[in-house]
């Protein structure tokens, strides 16, 4: 058990296997400045350049430990793909959204995916990015992929204000937006499972309670979440900012072999709700303990979510730009001395 490699064990924690430790990586983004600096690969450049993305997210697998190779470090590849509109943010501030196209009802009736969505410039990207990842690293470490999900998209596509609007007074709209996102979503996610990614990661904290209303979650988002998971070619993950406990229930029945939960989310009880019917993933603060706290203090709080039951140890969302190293090695560190002592 003691000879697995990075992938061996990050895989059979998806398939709640037995493994000799938990691995220790972030499926949400690891781009921070200093990996940037000493890189040379930097923000905005390595959002849209595929050499830079390798470069970056490579980086933060062999500077600080982390057990797999995370990309990219945005969450606007497959919105922009679809028409929406993005400033591209600077060298610690992520892309963000401007506009978008279906600004009422009408809109999405009209709307269509675009031919040949995967010969999009930002698909392209990363489908290039993949492959230039897969060519630099072993085959023993694991490469994991993000990518918005059904209700991220759909968030993407109407606005905020429409949206939250909608899920009340017209949830047929959403549902027509949701379809929309599950069809692209799946053909995006297998084209990066095609290209050698070993697991994509299904962003879709718009679905979560901090947004979503919980009752409209099993009607309106959970069938798309199982059509989504059951289509895609390999291994998936679920994750959702915010506290997702009241939902918890319901997204261990969604079929994705693992779910990411940030730490408003307390993991002795995720663990008993998810119960074995999917791999945990969380939860150390990148914000209040990785970016903020001691090496120490960083290392009881890892220790604590091993002891609470995670299966996997991550930072609870994407790992703020302005981390130090030596704190993302002290959360790697963590682990290790964890079944050391």
């Amino acid at each position: 058990m003691s000879d697995l490699t990075l992938k061996e064990r990050f895989i059979n924690s998806l398939e709640r296997k037995s493994v000799d430790k938990v691995p220790v990586c972030s499926v949400t983004q690891t781009g921070i400045v200093e990996l940037m600096e000493i890189s040379g690969a930097k923000w905005p450049d390595a959002h849209y350049d595929p050499e830079k993305m390798a470069t970056l997210a490579i980086a933060a697998h062999e500077l600080t430990g982390l057990e797999a190779v995370r990309y990219p470090f945005c969450n606007t590849v497959m919105a922009e793909s679809l028409g929406c509109t993005f400033e591209e943010g600077s060298f610690d501030t992520q892309p963000y959204q401007v506009d978008f196209p279906c600004k009422d009802k009408d809109d999405v009736g009209r709307f269509s995916i675009p031919e040949n969505l995967l010969e999009s410039k930002r698909i392209k990207t990363m489908l290039e990015a993949t492959d230039i990842i897969k060519s630099r690293i072993s085959g023993d470490v694991p490469v994991i992929a993000g990518i918005l999900g059904p209700a991220a998209i759909a968030f993407s596509l109407c606005g905020a204000n429409n949206y939250l609007r909608w899920c009340i007074t017209e949830p047929e709209l959403l549902t027509e937006l949701f379809t929309i996102g599950t069809e692209v979503c799946t053909e995006y996610a297998n084209a990066l499972l095609d290209h050698g990614t070993d697991a994509v990661v299904i962003i879709d904290s718009e679905s979560g309670p901090d947004i979503f209303p919980p009752p409209l979650f099993e009607p309106l988002v959970l069938p798309h979440y199982r059509l989504l998971s059951k289509d895609l070619k390999g291994y998936s993950i679920l994750h959702i900012c915010g506290d997702a406990t009241d939902i918890l229930d319901m997204m261990s029945e969604s079929g994705f072999h693992g779910l990411s939960i940030e730490e408003k989310v307390d993991i002795a009880y995720a663990s008993q709700i998810v119960s074995g019917r999917a791999c945990l993933i969380g939860n150390v603060s990148p914000a209040a303990t990785l970016l903020g706290k001691s090496p120490d203090n960083i290392k009881k709080e890892a220790k604590q979510c091993i002891m609470d039951g995670v299966d996997i140890l991550a930072p609870g969302c994407g790992i703020a730009p302005h981390t130090p190293i030596e704190s993302i090695k002290a959360f790697v560190e963590a682990r290790d001395e964890f079944y050391n002592e």
